[in-house]
C-alpha cells in the first residue's frame, strides 16, 4: 500500500503540471447549447465545414488533462482534416467546477456507465450533432489522449452500437479503476484486472450484440504519465469482443513505427496498434511536408507521424489519393447506430429532479482525509 508521503509527493508533481493556463488560439469552434439533461455538466463545441454534405461523418474528440477543446485542435489539426475531406466534429470540454485540471472523470463510476454522467452528456451531444447537420448515424467516431483517450474507451464500452470505431491516444482499458488509488496505479502499470476481467467488463458495459467498434490504439515507448503497458490492456479488452488472434495478422514500418494489424477472416482491419519509439507523453504529429498537420505543443509532440492522419485512414475517412497515407479497407458498419437515439428518460428524470449527490460525501476523519484533500487539490477527486 502506498504510504502518505508518496502519494502526497505525486499530487505535489501533478499539481505543479496541471497550473499551467490553457493556451488561446484562433477558435475555430462554436458552442453548442441546448443539447439535453446534461447530467456530466460539460461543456459542448463543434466544428462543422462550410456546405457539409448531408450524411457526413461525425468524429468526437476529447481533450487530454489541462487542455481545452480549442487547444487540442489547434495541435492535433482535426479541423483542418475535416475542412480538407468534409466532415463535422464534436469536442466535448471538461468544466473546471467537475475536475480542476480539466481531466475527463474516467475512472469515476458515475461518470463512465451508460445513460448516466459524463458519458450521457457526450452521447447527447453526439446526438445533437446528428439531427442537427444530418450527419450519418452509421459513422461516428470518437478519439482521445490521455484522460480524453480513457474517456474515449469507456464511450466505446458503453455505446458501441453509437460507433464505428474508435482511437485511443496513451488511454487506459475500460474499467481499469474505479478509484483514485487505483487510478494512480493504473497510470504506472501497476496492477489492474486480468484479460479475462478487462474482457469481461468491457462486454457486461452494454446489452449491445451488433459488429463491435473497429479500434487504433497509440502509444509512446517512453511515456512516464500512462505506462506502455496500459495499451496492451486496451488491446487485450478488444480483442476479446472482436475474436481475434493474440497474434497480428501483419506488421509493418509507417513512417519509421511500428505498426501492427489484427484482420477479420475477410481481411478487413479491426484492430490496429501504433508503438511510437522513444516517445513520451502526448499526441503524436508530424507538422512539416505536403501532409503536415497540427502545431507542437506541450502533450502535442512532433514524432514524424501524425495521429490525426492516420486514425483518419484507417476510418476510412480520408482521400485514398492523398499523399502518403494508407487507407485500409472500409468494414460495413450495417451494424453500428441504425436507430435514433431514444434517451433512458427514467435516468434522466432522475437527474434533473433531484439534486447531484455530493461526491465528498462519506469523508472520513484523520489521515483519510488528508489524503482526500490534497486529491481534490490535485484535481483528481471531487
Amino acid at each position: 500500500m502506498r504510504n502518505i508521503s508518496d502519494t502526497i509527493t505525486r499530487l505535489t508533481a501533478m499539481q505543479g503540471r496541471t497550473a499551467l493556463s490553457p493556451q488561446r488560439h484562433d477558435d475555430r469552434l462554436s458552442d453548442i447549447a441546448g443539447f439535453g439533461s446534461n447530467p456530466g455538466a460539460l461543456g459542448a463545441r463543434s466544428y462543422v465545414p462550410e456546405n457539409l454534405t448531408r450524411g457526413a461523418a461525425l468524429v468526437v474528440v476529447l481533450h487530454g488533462c489541462t487542455q481545452t477543446a480549442d487547444g487540442y485542435d489547434h495541435g492535433s489539426g482535426w479541423s483542418k482534416l475535416a475542412a480538407e475531406q468534409g466532415f463535422a466534429l464534436l469536442f466535448p470540454e471538461q468544466q473546471r467546477g467537475n475536475n480542476p485540471s480539466l481531466c475527463f472523470n474516467w475512472f469515476v463510476p458515475e461518470d463512465v456507465t451508460r445513460d448516466r454522467g459524463e458519458a450521457l452528456s457526450i452521447r447527447q451531444m453526439i446526438e445533437a450533432m446528428v439531427t442537427r447537420h444530418s450527419v450519418d448515424r452509421r459513422r461516428v467516431f470518437i478519439t482521445g489522449l490521455s484522460a480524453g483517450g480513457a474517456m474515449a474507451t469507456a464511450m466505446l464500452a458503453t455505446y458501441p452500437d453509437v460507433f464505428a470505431g474508435g482511437a485511443i491516444v496513451a488511454g487506459l482499458a475500460y474499467g481499469s479503476a474505479s478509484t483514485i488509488p487505483q487510478a494512480f496505479d493504473r497510470m504506472r502499470g501497476h496492477g489492474g484486472p486480468s484479460k479475462t476481467g478487462l474482457q469481461q467488463r468491457l462486454s457486461a458495459a452494454s446489452p449491445h450484440e451488433g459488429i463491435w467498434p473497429k479500434i487504433s490504439i497509440w502509444q509512446g515507448t517512453a511515456d512516464n504519465t500512462v505506462a506502455p503497458s496500459n495499451a496492451d490492456s486496451i488491446l487485450a479488452q478488444w480483442q476479446g469482443v472482436h475474436g481475434v488472434d493474440a497474434g497480428p495478422t501483419r506488421k509493418e514500418t509507417v513512417d519509421g513505427h511500428m505498426r501492427q494489424v489484427w484482420c477479420d477472416a475477410d481481411g478487413n482491419e479491426l484492430i490496429e496498434t501504433y508503438t511510437i519509439a522513444g516517445m513520451g507523453h502526448g499526441t503524436p504529429l508530424k507538422t512539416s511536408g505536403d501532409d503536415g498537420l497540427g502545431v507542437a505543443a506541450p502533450f502535442m509532440l512532433d514524432v514524424g507521424i501524425s495521429s490525426t492522419r492516420r486514425i483518419a485512414g484507417f476510418w476510412g475517412l480520408t482521400d485514398p489519393s492523398e499523399p502518403d497515407v494508407e487507407t485500409a479497407p472500409r468494414r460495413p458498419a450495417s451494424g453500428t447506430a441504425l436507430l435514433p437515439y431514444t434517451p433512458a428518460e427514467n435516468v434522466r428524470a432522475a437527474r434533473v429532479a433531484q439534486p447531484q449527490p455530493d461526491r465528498r460525501a462519506g469523508s472520513v476523519t484523520g489521515v483519510s482525509k488528508v489524503i482526500e484533500d490534497a486529491l481534490r487539490a490535485a484535481g483528481l477527486m471531487r
